[in-house]
Order: structure tokens, then C-alpha cells, then sequence
């Protein structure tokens, strides 16, 4: 069962393909925003995983967070979640990234849990359609 206070913390280097020159989404070597996201999404969905039954997973809905400030390639940066609040299959994530020098980014991320079967069966209906 999922319940508020459960955390988590993910690790990351910004490794070239992580910034914003890689992925087209800017012109410099830094953590890109889509990649800072990704990494916020991971450690949400991990912090989780071992709550839900067998069969289920969670996807993402909604991201509300800031960028604060540029991390460089090579630097490494970590993100910290924590369930902030539970109603039925939405959860809410307090989360926050960080480098060396401080808070890189933070907000909020909301996330559904799905049956993983259900979820596959709609995604091929979709796809025939």
C-alpha cells in the first residue's frame, strides 16, 4: 500500500547525452530540463514499485516543477522524492534535484497507478484504431 512519507533517492552524472546540447533543447552542456524530469519521474516511480501489488505500476500525469539552476557535464546530481499525498490511484511526490552547489530543481509530480494488463489491452486498442 502506498502511503504519504515514502522516499527516495536517485543518482545521476550528466553524461553528454543528458544535456541540452545532446537532446536539442538548448545549445549548452548542462542537465537538460527533460532529462532533470526523467530523473525526477525514475525515482517516483521506484520509491513505489515495491508498494504495489503484482501486476500493477504507476505512470506519470502531471509535472510542476521549476529549473533553478544549471548543472554542468560531468557533475553528478541526485533527486529526492517524497509521497506528499495519496487519493485512491493518484499520487503526488514532493521532489527535489540537486548538485555540489544546491537545488537544481524542484516541484511537484503526480502519478497514477495502472493495471499493467489493462493498461497494455487499451494502448493496442488505441493502436488498431
Amino acid at each position: 500500500m502506498v502511503t504519504i512519507g515514502i522516499k527516495r533517492r536517485e543518482e545521476a552524472v550528466v553524461l553528454p547525452e543528458l544535456t541540452a546540447k545532446h537532446i536539442g533543447s538548448g545549445t549548452v552542456p548542462v542537465l537538460a530540463t527533460p532529462m532533470m524530469i526523467a530523473l525526477m519521474e525514475k525515482t517516483c516511480r521506484l520509491s513505489v514499485k515495491p508498494f504495489l501489488d503484482e501486476g500493477l505500476e504507476t505512470v506519470g500525469t502531471h509535472v510542476n516543477v521549476s529549473h533553478d539552476s544549471a548543472t554542468p557535464e560531468g557533475m553528478k546530481v541526485w533527486c529526492e522524492s517524497e509521497v506528499i499525498e495519496v487519493d485512491r490511484r493518484k499520487i503526488t511526490f514532493k521532489v527535489i534535484v540537486y548538485d555540489a552547489d544546491g537545488i537544481v530543481g524542484q516541484g511537484t509530480h503526480e502519478r497514477f497507478i495502472i493495471d499493467e494488463k489493462r493498461f497494455g489491452e487499451k494502448m493496442d486498442a488505441k493502436q488498431k484504431r
